[in-house]
């Protein structure tokens, strides 16, 4: 009898999560602050990365910045501290004009910049305790960094394979193991994972990307329901899946040229404002565009066999294909350049 009355009582609840989840998409939820909280970005020196600076940089949040190329991780704090720098005149004008009182000052929105090789265990253990003692407990936890190879499976050098493995997977759990248990003793933070469309349903000459990603997203599912086993409710988590961002990444990639104008490359800006959206309202997960849902959900249910007929249709099968080859030119091009 008890059974019974659990499983009713499940019912009930899973058919009010999908009228929740309905209400979300009529009525958009009101963004949380993390106004004066520390952030840290992995890969913040470019792409996505620069682009997730700026945004909670605009929300007044205190940034720590992890990239491995020290340059365009500096060039991102100084635009950071652009921002910093024009908030501060306004919110100085706003006081001096109406005599509010309740700006942030100035001095409370900084940025630190941490060279870090997110692939190498150690090197993320050590940046973490630096962090910790230098700037504080970090509060919001971007796992951005990514990496590419760029060749088929046969062509691959082993070490290009471990790298991208290390880098797009095993960095997240060096990451979260360094700033989770703060998180868990406080109930309080949020764990943002930015993995890929590729890491729900993938395609041809890139397997170890696929790999990857779809690993990151496992660890982060499955980090997610740690959290709610163990009840920590004030800890958050989302999932980032866009399809292709035009970062010039996967430059080269290209589908079907009757499909692509309906499904052209992510714009860099529109990407990361709909991740923020997400990340600022709690969602678990978002998917950019919304189609991504669709195809997931199909790649679920077909059979194998309709599922490559989908994706010839598409020229989703080889894609990657003129990627892969612009990348092997360029690095023929560079090894002749060099006499190697």
């Amino acid at each position: 009898m008890n059974i019974l009355l659990e499983l009713f009582v499940v019912t009930f609840r899973v058919l009010w999560a999908f009228v929740l989840a309905a209400a979300k998409w009529l009525v958009r939820p009101k963004e949380k602050s993390v106004a004066g909280q520390v952030c840290l970005i992995t890969g913040a020196g470019s792409g996505l990365g620069r682009l997730f600076a700026l945004e909670f940089a605009r929300r007044r949040a205190l940034l720590v910045l992890w990239d491995i190329n020290t340059q365009s991780n500096e060039e991102t704090a100084g635009m950071v501290r652009h921002i910093y720098r024009e908030m501060a005149e306004a919110a100085a004008a706003a006081s001096r004009g109406d005599g509010e009182k309740d700006v942030l000052p100035h001095c409370n929105l900084q940025v630190y910049t941490y060279t870090c090789d997110v692939g190498k265990r150690e090197n993320v253990y050590s940046t973490a305790e630096r962090v910790r003692k230098e700037v504080g407990e970090v509060s919001v936890l971007v796992n951005n960094a990514g990496v590419v190879s760029g060749h088929h499976l046969l062509e691959c050098p082993d070490e290009l394979i471990e790298r991208t493995m290390m880098v797009n997977c095993h960095a997240h759990f060096w990451t979260t193991k360094a700033f989770l248990p703060k998180m868990l003793e406080m109930n309080h933070g949020h764990i943002v994972t930015v993995a890929s469309s590729l890491g729900l349903f993938s395609t041809a000459g890139v397997e170890d990307y696929c790999a990857s990603k779809f690993g990151a997203v496992g660890f982060h599912e499955s980090l997610s329901h740690e959290l709610k086993a163990a009840e920590k409710d004030g800890i958050k988590t989302t999932l980032v899946c866009p399809y292709l961002v035009d970062t010039g990444m996967f430059r080269g990639c290209r589908i079907r040229k009757e499909i692509e104008p309906f499904l052209p490359p992510l714009k860099p800006e529109y990407c990361v404002k709909q991740a923020m959206r997400a990340i600022l309202t709690d969602q678990p997960m978002i998917c950019t565009p919304r189609l991504m849902y669709m195809v997931t959900f199909m790649k679920s249910i077909l059979p194998f066999e309709a599922v490559v007929c989908m994706y010839r249709f598409l020229g989703a099968d080889k894609c990657m294909y003129p990627f892969i080859a612009q990348r092997k030119q360029a690095t023929n091009n560079n090894e002749a350049k060099n006499g190697i």
